[in-house]
């Protein structure tokens, strides 16, 4: 399949209505001339995208998606041939972080506990000395009141960051974000969940050895069975459901 193009230049493998990022993770730069959205696809978000379509479209209209998970990227290279590499959402996390402590940037958390983010602040301070941090926890709901939206904006335009990281959840944290990125003055806002937990060390994540491997799903399920078997064992069989007609339709 040809290369996609975003409007950042940034090469895309169409994946059946996403263009998904296909470049480098050190391609990704701060050096943006337009807010940018960053999200990730994996199988699950991809399921979940056919039932909320709101969620769907944050997830299209996104400038940077990235493919996290081996099952994302195994069914972007049945489908249409396109070898990518996953690029997971600590990836991005790092990665961002690691340009703004170079450039002396700033960045703002919105999301989780105060007690995470202050471990988040903490680590920050401690590991890139260089980045400017600033911090809002909303509160816990599934859908939040416009005073609640205003408090946010309030905090996050208070600080202008460089980078927004949103974690509060798929399909919350994408869908709320898109949809109240002309309220935000950030150059970058990226939706990242369970990153929060791994990075402030109140969930620990499987080591490098099984996501190098690509399994490191399955050490997730065994530490969290409850949490995570609908997210695996039911939705992981209908993705692999889903991509299987999309190749036959494909050869029809």
């Amino acid at each position: 399949m040809a290369d996609q193009k975003t409007g950042t230049n940034y090469l895309t493998s169409r994946f059946i209505g996403y263009d998904v990022y296909k470049g480098l993770l050190e391609d990704i730069t701060l050096n943006v001339n337009q807010q940018t959205l960053i999200n990730t696809i994996n199988q699950y978000s991809y399921c979940m995208a056919e039932l909320y379509p709101a969620f769907k479209n944050a997830l299209a209209k996104s400038a940077i998606l990235l493919p996290d998970g081996i099952g994302v990227v195994l069914a972007i290279r049945m489908i249409s041939g396109d070898k990518l590499k996953k690029i997971a959402g600590a990836d991005i996390h790092f990665h961002l972080l690691d340009l703004l402590n170079a450039s002396g940037g700033s960045c703002f958390y919105l999301g989780s506990t105060e007690n995470a983010l202050q471990k988040i602040g903490a680590r920050i301070h401690s590991q890139y000395p260089n980045i400017k941090f600033g911090s809002y926890s909303p509160p816990y709901k599934s859908q939040f009141s416009d005073e609640d939206n205003d408090k946010m904006h309030a905090a996050i335009n208070a600080f202008k960051p460089d980078v927004l990281f949103v974690g509060m959840t798929a399909p919350k944290q994408e869908t709320w974000a898109y949809e109240h990125r002309n309220q935000i003055d950030a150059k970058i806002i990226c939706s990242i969940g369970a990153v929060f937990d791994f990075f402030a060390g109140t969930v620990k994540r499987p080591s490098k050895f099984w996501v190098k491997l690509g399994l490191e799903w399955f050490i997730r399920l065994a530490k969290e069975p409850k949490r995570m078997s609908r997210r695996y064992l039911y939705y992981g069989p209908v993705f692999v459901k889903l991509m299987l007609e999309q190749k036959f339709n494909r050869k029809r």
